[in-house]
């Protein structure tokens, strides 16, 4: 329903998916009551940004659903791609433990398509460090296509997760499953013949955008 109200829409969700009260408060980090007393007392009058985002992002709704502010609508032919909040390294490397959505990025469908992508296996993320320049730089905005690993590797610049860093990086694939991880920038090292199963292919960087 268009008009339902937050409170309703979260109570639906937790009949329909068979959760909890008390489960879904201490996802949020919350006192075992939490939810309940939002729900049949109405306190907090309203979810706080963090305990409504990782509400919608478990139930795999629109935020605007649980009381956010609702996005403007797409206009015809386009599709909106996620921002997520977290940057890939292409320097030595940061962790990034939360993958929180900054944003939305309108892109015409069609093209989209025409480029083989499908719009619902893409996200956009920041570039960190300069490891990958002149290709990529600090900032820029690179499109991922998740996709791209289960259709099967091929060389290319991928997000990778290697010991629990995220990081934008070039792929080489060598013999017997083993990869080669590049750096674009001669002034930062390359890890050459890396055994395949100690890296996790986030996906195929398919689209960059930067600030002039």
């Amino acid at each position: 329903m268009v008009d339902e109200e937050p409170r309703a829409v979260l109570h639906r969700l937790i009949m329909e998916s068979g959760q909890d009260y008390a489960r879904l408060s201490k996802l949020i980090g919350r006192n075992a009551a939490y939810i309940q007393q939002y729900i049949k007392r109405g306190t907090p009058k309203r979810l706080p940004e963090i305990e409504r985002g990782i509400l919608a992002r478990f139930f795999g709704v629109e935020e605007h659903l649980l009381g956010g502010i609702a996005p403007p609508p797409a206009q015809a032919g386009m599709r909106l791609i996620p921002k997520l909040a977290v940057g890939a390294s292409a320097g030595p490397g940061a962790i990034n433990e939360g993958e929180t959505l900054a944003g939305k990025i309108g892109f015409d469908e069609k093209w989209l398509r025409k480029q083989g992508l499908d719009p619902a296996s893409l996200s956009l993320i920041r570039v960190d460090g300069d490891s990958m320049a002149p290709t990529l730089n600090n900032g820029d905005d690179i499109m991922v296509d998740r996709r791209a690993t289960a259709t099967g590797l091929r060389d290319g610049i991928h997000v990778i997760r290697l010991d629990d860093v995220l990081m934008v990086k070039r792929l080489a694939l060598g013999p017997a499953g083993r990869l080669s991880i590049l750096s674009d920038n001669p002034a930062y090292p390359d890890w050459p013949d890396v055994k395949g199963s100690a890296v996790a292919v986030i996906g195929r960087v398919v689209w960059a955008g930067r600030r002039l």
